[in-house]
């Protein structure tokens, strides 16, 4: 037992040993985390098929709270519906000669209003236009007039139109609340009496688009222009094939497009190759490929994705993204100080530099899992677009604005078969969407911008959207130049 063969056998015998029971415990680790995933799996899987509740967030709490507001001082203010400013109608409604329960004499003590806002029967307006033709004498030519208020010249077979208001109606009901063309149709037959087809609706949305991409060219010029603009895409389709859906967001403009594809071709179309401003984006590669501009990557995305790898990490896996996360809020937390002006800005340009440097060193890690790799590769490409927004105020630290200008469409998306039929009716929803977001950001009414629109007589261009203001007259409708 004690020659030196027997020694060094027994120490290799001890570190085979602990070899093993090493390779044992992460053998046991591999099959917990596998059946961990394995679980996930199945549930993601069976979540997808219970197609009648696609919100549902698992099983109801034990004990939830109690729904409602909370009783007594904590209740706050109660609301209630508010008079109206005006009345069109006034009904007398005298108190009964004899009481209803006993058949005594009832007088009149005092009287106590009470409002009722309703609908009045509606009915098309239907106008005849008698259009005088006639020729030139000297070159022989057919001659027309037009009034303010026709939308088009043609005659004949195309005498009968849809007026201006219906039209943006028919815009409003399709891209703003997601109706499908059967149900606009429904509508206007039922609350109009005006009877058309789903055809018909379509092609008369299309010529709204063609009117209106005289400002939809204007408004892109305006995007191209702007300090800081947010662009996002999402997944569309066109004649059943893969297309994308693109937003270029700014606080008081949004330009939509749709395309084939999802790259820096496609982003060009819009903001060019020569933009300068600052690009507020996602992590995607064809962003970066804007030189000129400064560009601030989402932290949002970010911190999502260190959430999600946090719930699959195990033991050591783990340092990685819980450090990125903390710099990350770290990041946020200053933000916010610096908004409500509780730090100077030699300290926040301090504080900022010391964010770099602990970014920095988790840069140099090379870690051996896949996931991680992937982050530290990603952090490192997108490591001069992460601190932008501390640099300048007017810099958001997430897409949420071009998040917020997307998510409609993909809720139409969902209820309307994913995307066009063909490529004109798609042409016509980017450029009718843009009006309509447009609109909505700068407190305008879509409708009338629309409707003014569709009655000039060539190509016009709504001024009023390039202004950039936020407070319309209410009684002015909106102007238009040639």
């Amino acid at each position: 037992m004690g020659c030196e063969r027997c020694r060094v056998l027994g120490r290799e015998n001890q570190e085979l040993t602990g070899k093993v029971a090493a390779l044992e415990r992460e053998n046991k680790e591999l099959r917990d985390e596998r059946a961990e995933l394995l679980r996930q799996l199945d549930k993601s899987q069976r979540a997808g098929k219970r197609q009648a509740a696609p919100f549902s967030k698992g099983e109801p709490k034990k004990k939830p709270k109690r729904p409602g507001r909370k009783a007594g001082d904590k209740y706050g203010r109660k609301g209630h519906r508010q008079p109206p400013e005006r009345v069109d109608e006034v009904i007398d409604v005298p108190v009964p000669d004899t009481c209803p329960h006993c058949k005594g004499t009832v007088t009149d003590d005092k009287v106590m209003p009470q409002y009722q806002v309703d609908l009045p029967p509606i009915e098309a307006l239907v106008r005849q236009f008698d259009i005088h033709v006639g020729h030139c004498d000297d070159c022989g030519r057919r001659v027309q007039n037009r009034h303010p208020l026709q939308t088009s010249d043609a005659l004949g077979a195309a005498a009968s139109q849809l007026g201006p208001r219906l039209l943006a109606q028919l815009t409003v009901l399709k891209l703003v609340m997601g109706l499908s063309y059967p149900k606009v149709a429904s509508i206007f037959s039922s609350l109009f009496g005006i009877d058309v087809t789903t055809g018909g609706l379509a092609q008369a949305l299309q010529r709204v688009g063609k009117v209106a991409a005289p400002t939809y060219e204007a408004l892109k010029a305006t995007v191209a222009s702007s300090a800081v603009v947010s662009p996002d895409e999402t997944g569309w389709r066109v004649r059943g094939r893969s297309a994308w859906l693109w937003a270029f967001a700014t606080n008081l403009v949004t330009v939509y497009m749709i395309e084939p594809g999802r790259g820096y071709l496609q982003a060009v179309k819009v903001l060019g190759e020569d933009f300068s401003g600052t690009l507020v984006r996602d992590g995607w590669a064809p962003y970066r490929r804007f030189k000129n501009a400064r560009h601030q990557t989402c932290l949002a995305h970010l911190l999502r994705r260190c959430s999600e790898m946090l719930g699959t990490a195990r033991r050591g896996a783990a340092r990685l993204p819980h450090g990125i996360r903390r710099i990350l809020k770290d990041a946020l937390v200053l933000r916010d100080r610096r908004d409500a002006g509780t730090i100077s800005t030699p300290r926040l340009k301090a504080a900022t530099e010391k964010l770099r440097a602990r970014l920095s060193w988790y840069l140099t890690w090379r870690p051996g899992i896949d996931e991680n790799r992937k982050l530290v590769k990603h952090l490192n490409n997108e490591s001069d677009a992460i601190f932008t927004f501390l640099e300048d105020p007017a810099v958001p630290a997430t897409n949420h604005m071009a998040e917020r200008a997307i998510r409609p469409s993909v809720v139409t998306r969902k209820t309307c078969g994913g995307g066009n039929r063909e490529w004109a009716g798609a042409t016509a929803t980017a450029t009718l969407l843009t009006i309509l977001r447009t609109a909505l950001q700068q407190g305008r009414d879509p409708q009338l911008i629309l409707a003014d629109l569709l009655r000039h007589p060539g190509p016009a261009v709504a001024d009023c959207l390039l202004q950039i203001s936020r407070s319309p007259p209410d009684d002015v409708p909106p102007t238009t130049s040639t």
